[in-house]
């Protein structure tokens, strides 16, 4: 059975520093065998089918790839549009109301310890607000993710240690659930 899924690459194209093409990108992916290949934005995101389940090989098969292909680490993580759709219905934020760029979803690699957010103290950063989903943090941003003090503070390398996290604004999220859309 072919599945459709969303690759999220994480730091790349950003600031002039490890450039990925999107084109090229759709090469590394149709080269690994996947077909329906396609891109979104210039920020790390893909669209593929393939007939693996295991969201975890895929995403070790495209790191390496573009290590081999760029000369550089990125860190990968592959969701199904299935996941995807249930992040959205697990909004726990109005995102309806909301501008795409007040919310955004932190993609982690595996479900994490609620305790290890403990050090982040939720009433320190009001208006500011995140949730913990499966693997995924929302976040509530009224201002947006650029000059955002909860965002910074749930950055922190030791808060998630282990864990390859990269975040996408809301908008993104919806396009990507659309774009992994089996029908």
């Amino acid at each position: 059975m072919t599945t459709r899924y969303a690759a999220l690459l994480r730091g790349i194209n950003v600031g002039g520093r490890r450039k990925v093409p999107m084109a090229a990108l759709r090469e590394v992916l149709a080269s690994l065998g996947h077909t329906d290949v396609g891109t979104y934005l210039q920020s790390g995101n893909a669209v593929f089918s393939s007939e693996s389940a295991d969201e975890q090989a895929l995403s070790a098969e495209l790191e390496k790839a573009v290590e081999d292909r760029f000369g550089f680490d990125v860190d990968c993580l592959v969701r199904g549009g299935d996941y995807l759709r249930a992040v959205i219905d697990a909004c726990p934020f109005p995102a309806a109301s909301l501008e795409g760029k007040q919310l955004h979803v932190t993609f982690l690699s595996e479900a994490v310890d609620p305790a290890g957010l403990a050090p982040v103290d939720p009433q320190a950063f009001l208006p500011e607000e995140f949730r913990l989903g499966d693997r995924a943090l929302y976040l509530y941003l009224p201002e947006g993710m650029g000059r955002s003090k909860l965002a910074e503070a749930l950055a922190r390398p030791s808060l998630f240690k282990e864990v390859t996290a990269t975040s996408r604004n809301w908008n993104t999220v919806v396009k990507l659930a659309e774009l992994t859309d089996a029908d």
